[in-house]
């Protein structure tokens, strides 16, 4: 059965690539392309049953809610989620009137990186010290990246499992915030470079030696067979699913 789609962002540089993506898929139907001033109504997603959400964090939220009022499934790649938004989005699908309504939220569908999430946090219980780079292009909106904040939760985890404490540190000064931001416990650094399109590095050490995993996407082509496996598989999970992980055999 083929499955219609709607991509809201549409005319972002993700959005538009999604757009020749699903049109490329086996399976997928691209019926409505949705932007900047666009409602979200039945009208303007022309019966979708999934829609693919690339735009800003300060209004993927509203469409979230929006698209699941309309009756559909939801992709949604933008980053800057919080614990309480992603709580906002389970009451949401918890009601009756969304019975049976699935929402995949991911901090990134390149599999390398999917991937390399997974490898850091197997190692993490290992390791005396961790910390992430994320490096990306100076148009990136937020900091630290959706992926990085996974990361480095992912990582936090773990050790908390394995019972291994902080990371040592024997820093007292740093008013400028040099060692970076702090997910959890592990100390997360950005880069903004011309030239950059996304890229993260997990840098573990202990006592004579160092682990470090790297994940490098060139293009925005490397984000698309997780889309589409997302587009395809969405609906086979009730509620809401946080990392495309869940729908890998990992």
């Amino acid at each position: 059965m083929t499955i219609r789609v709607a991509v809201v962002g549409a005319a972002g540089r993700m959005g538009s690539t999604v757009c020749q993506a699903v049109e490329d898929a086996e399976g997928l139907e691209l019926v409505a392309r949705l932007d900047v001033g666009d409602p979200i109504d039945a009208e303007h997603l022309a019966g979708a049953r999934v829609a693919v959400d690339f735009t800003v964090p300060d209004v993927t939220e509203a469409n979230v809610h929006a698209l699941i009022d309309a009756g559909l499934d939801v992709v949604v790649g933008t980053t800057g989620w919080t614990e309480e938004s992603y709580g906002r989005v389970r009451e949401h699908l918890a009601r009756p009137e969304a019975a049976g309504r699935s929402v995949l939220i991911a901090p990134n569908f390149a599999l390398s990186a999917v991937l390399s999430m997974r490898f850091a946090a197997l190692a993490a219980r290992y390791f005396e010290s961790a910390e992430v780079i994320e490096l990306h292009h100076p148009n990136k909106v937020d900091a630290p990246s959706g992926t990085a904040t996974a990361t480095a939760k992912g990582i936090a985890a773990a050790r908390a499992e394995a019972g291994i404490g902080p990371s040592p540190d024997a820093t007292q000064t740093d008013p400028d915030g040099a060692r970076g931001a702090v997910i959890d416990g592990v100390h997360v650094h950005a880069v903004r470079l011309r030239g950059l399109t996304a890229h993260e590095e997990v840098v573990l050490g202990n006592p004579g030696e160092q682990l470090t995993i790297r994940t490098d996407c060139f293009d925005r082509a490397s984000f698309m067979p997780g889309v589409v496996l997302a587009a395809r598989e969405v609906g086979s999970r009730e509620g809401l699913t946080i990392g495309l992980e869940n729908l890998l055999d990992l």
